[in-house]
């Protein structure tokens, strides 16, 4: 039986949902996590409806957080293998959402961090109908261990615009992910832009939800 995913949701200001944000939470964390910044981003995108699911599988690694996918780092290709298995049960929450909101899938954008930006980046490309955007906070582009620019190319059926925006001085994750999934988009011919937050670790500062609200309102066609 598949898991259902569920999790804090604000909705529009406006009161009239024309967009949806998915938060996508890291791992170890839940939709707690990510759910405020949909606050913070709600006079710049008011007619967004925002939700945070929490992750499927209760997180080896943290007592009450969750996990889309397990991590031992002993397999190089887990993420890989992980965001295909967790893959199926978050695309029937974003179809599901989108009904209950009554909104296309055009309406969709999905917003990562960290094991949470793999899935949005993984989804998000192979969804049948394209999405409005990605955005990708301190994560990576999961791929196979050996994989071909033909391969990738193969399984992905939508190219949305992505930002991805990452610490510098990230030692989880570090900052040389952001340059690979950003090179391995154009070569897929994913519109693809990049924001670099100096000096922060594995996290989000004021600049980085800055640059990504303003481009989900950009994406969205809301006036700046």
């Amino acid at each position: 039986m598949t898991a259902e995913l569920d999790g804090p949701r604000l909705d529009p200001l406006s009161g009239k949902a024309k967009n949806l944000v998915v938060f996508l939470h890291g791992y170890g964390a839940d939709g707690n996590d990510l759910i405020d910044i949909g606050r913070a981003w709600q006079q710049l995108l008011p007619d967004a409806a925002f939700v945070s699911p929490h992750a499927p599988e209760p997180c080896g690694q943290a007592p009450v957080g969750r996990q889309w996918f397990a991590l031992t780092f002993r397999d190089p290709n887990e993420r890989w293998t992980g965001v295909n298995k967790a893959a199926p049960v978050l695309d029937a929450f974003l179809d599901e959402e989108l009904a209950r909101r009554g909104l296309p899938p055009s309406a969709l954008a999905l917003v990562g961090f960290s094991q949470g930006t793999m899935m949005s980046l993984h989804v998000g490309l192979r969804r049948a109908a394209p999405l409005a955007a990605i955005v990708g906070y301190s994560g990576m582009l999961a791929l196979p261990e050996r994989t071909t620019p033909e391969q990738l190319a193969a399984e992905i059926k939508s190219r949305p615009p992505v930002l991805l925006v990452h610490g510098s001085e990230d030692d989880l994750i570090p900052v040389q992910a952001l340059f690979h999934a950003s090179q391995t988009l154009a070569a897929l011919d994913v519109p693809t832009e990049w924001h670099i937050s100096h000096g922060i670790g594995h996290g989000i500062d004021g600049e980085g939800l800055r640059h990504g609200g303003t481009f989900l309102a950009r994406q969205f066609g809301r006036p700046r």
